[in-house]
This record gives C-alpha cells, sequence and structure tokens, in this order.
C-alpha cells in the first residue's frame, strides 16, 4: 500500500540501503531451518449432526483444513467408530495434506443396538449417500469433491454409495475391506478404486480379488507384506503406514501420490438417491 508516491520515485530499490538480491546460500539457510520448526498441533474436528429423512441423526467430527483440496468420508468397519485410534490417525495424516475428513457413524444410537444393522450394506451405503447430500448444502464444503475411505464391511458400504453417486466420488480406498459384501454393485463403480489388503490375511485377499476381477473403473489392489515390520500388516497395517502404502501403490513412475489427487479430480455431479437397503450381494 503507497499512501504518498514522491514525484521523484523513479523504483523502490533507489529508496533502500541496501537492496542486493538474496543468495542461494541464505535461502538454502532459510529453508533448512523451517525444517526444526515445532509440529503444527493436530486440528480439532468439530461435531456435526446430519439429520435423516425419517427422523433421527448421525453424529461425525468434521476437520476442515485452510484450503482443503477434497473431502475423505469414513465408513467404518463393524464393531469400530468415529472415535476409533488408528482411522483418527489416518484423518490426522490426511489433514496435514490438506484435505478434509468426516468421521461417521453410519448407525444411530438405537440402530447399534440390533447388531444385523452393522451388516446391512444397504442401510450403511444409504447413510453415506445422505451424508453426501448433506455435504452438499453447507457452504464450506459443497465446491469440494468426495472421496471414501473404507475400513471392513465400511468398505463394502462405500463401493455400494459410490455405484450410485456415479461422478460425484473421486475415489474409493478400501482397508482390509470387504468389497465381496457390494458384490452386486461393483459394475457400476466409476470412480478408481484401491484395496489394501495385508498379505497374511489369506481369505480376505482372495475375496478382494474376486471383487475386483467384476469392476470396470480402475482399480488397484496393494498387498501388505510384514517386511518391513508393520504393526497389524496382517490386517492391511494399521494408521500412517496404510497411508504411506496407500500413495505409494502404485509401481508406476508419476503415479505414487494419484490415490490422494483422486480424491478431487471431478466437479461434484448430482445423481439420484440410492434405492435403500438390500441392494448388495455378496460371493456365494
Amino acid at each position: 500500500m503507497c499512501l504518498f508516491e514522491p514525484e521523484t520515485l523513479w523504483a523502490v530499490g533507489l529508496w533502500y540501503d541496501h537492496f542486493e538480491p538474496t543468495s542461494d546460500a541464505e535461502i538454502a539457510k532459510l529453508l533448512a531451518g523451517g525444517a526444526h520448526d515445532p509440529p503444527r498441533p493436530p486440528m480439532s474436528p468439530a461435531k456435526v449432526r446430519i439429520p435423516l429423512e425419517h427422523g433421527g441423526e448421525l453424529v461425525g467430527d468434521l476437520a476442515l483444513p485452510a484450503a482443503a483440496a477434497a473431502l475423505v468420508v469414513f465408513a467404518h468397519g463393524s464393531g469400530s467408530s468415529r472415535h476409533s485410534a488408528r482411522n483418527r490417525q489416518v484423518a490426522r495424516w490426511l489433514n496435514e495434506r490438506r484435505f478434509a475428513t468426516l468421521l461417521l457413524d453410519l448407525l444411530t444410537m438405537e440402530e447399534e443396538l440390533d447388531r444385523a444393522n452393522v451388516f446391512d450394506i444397504g442401510l450403511l451405503a444409504h447413510r453415506l449417500v445422505a451424508a453426501t447430500e448433506w455435504k452438499r448444502g453447507q457452504p464450506a464444503l459443497a465446491a469440494l469433491s468426495t472421496g471414501y475411505f473404507g475400513a471392513s464391511t465400511g468398505a463394502g458400504a462405500a463401493l455400494c454409495a459410490a455405484a450410485d453417486l456415479g461422478d460425484e466420488v473421486g475415489a474409493v480406498v478400501s482397508r482390509g475391506g470387504r468389497p465381496d459384501l457390494a458384490v452386486a454393485r461393483l459394475p457400476e463403480v466409476r470412480a478408481p478404486v484401491l484395496l489394501i489388503v495385508g498379505g497374511h490375511d489369506e481369505i480376505v485377499l482372495e475375496l478382494n480379488r474376486e471383487a475386483r476381477s467384476l469392476m470396470r473403473a480402475t482399480s488397484e489392489l496393494s498387498v501388505v507384506a510384514r517386511h518391513p515390520p508393520v504393526r497389524g500388516a496382517g490386517r492391511a497395517g494399521g494408521g500412517v503406514a496404510t497411508c504411506e502404502r496407500m500413495v505409494r501403490a502404485s509401481p508406476r513412475p508419476r503415479a505414487r501420490i494419484r490415490w490422494l489427487t483422486r480424491f478431487a479430480p471431478r466437479s461434484v455431479v448430482g445423481r439420484d438417491r440410492f434405492g435403500g437397503p438390500g441392494r448388495c450381494g455378496r460371493f456365494t
């Protein structure tokens, strides 16, 4: 901002006692010093409530970094919740890379009392679609593309929801998931899919291979081995280790961060609502 311009201004540099260019050595020293800065504290997510069409509400934790690239919605597996330490670790890893995250309980407190609801893939997928529709009406989120990160049974629900929403979903990542629970809808999925499976979980690994064979969209299968050692590798690894494998899942050059960028490659396109529970099958 210039409040007063002298008639003899000529050039800004003439008004400095010292106007030498910054040397490369000085720049390198400043950059090296930044590496020792203390880490930023983790974001404090805000609790959100998503009303359901026939009453009740879903509760979630939303973390929204500045200039977020996309929104990643977590679909938790059976026996887990939005309070899962592993999923929160993954969410923080994504937040540090400017991805907004929504950790969501897909069942109401009353529905959780019925254990059968945990395995109702159609119901869980319906709730993911409801959360995505809610996101469209939020000014801070509406412009962001949507990605799903599913674990266990949540991966099946994420694939069903992605099949219904089409191009609105940028990518689906399954960690130790059960895509076979969405077998009837796998050919309809348009979003690229990454399947992460622990190398020692032979049954789930075979189910993922069969499910992938039915997909028409771009897909990759990343098998997490125990070398180098990763705690929980038999169950597709844990926390940040899973994320590191997610961004390195493809051996091809220049593709190592592809699965993160695919969370946000498309503009938002509205689709018809999911038709309700019971539309997802399984292998027999």
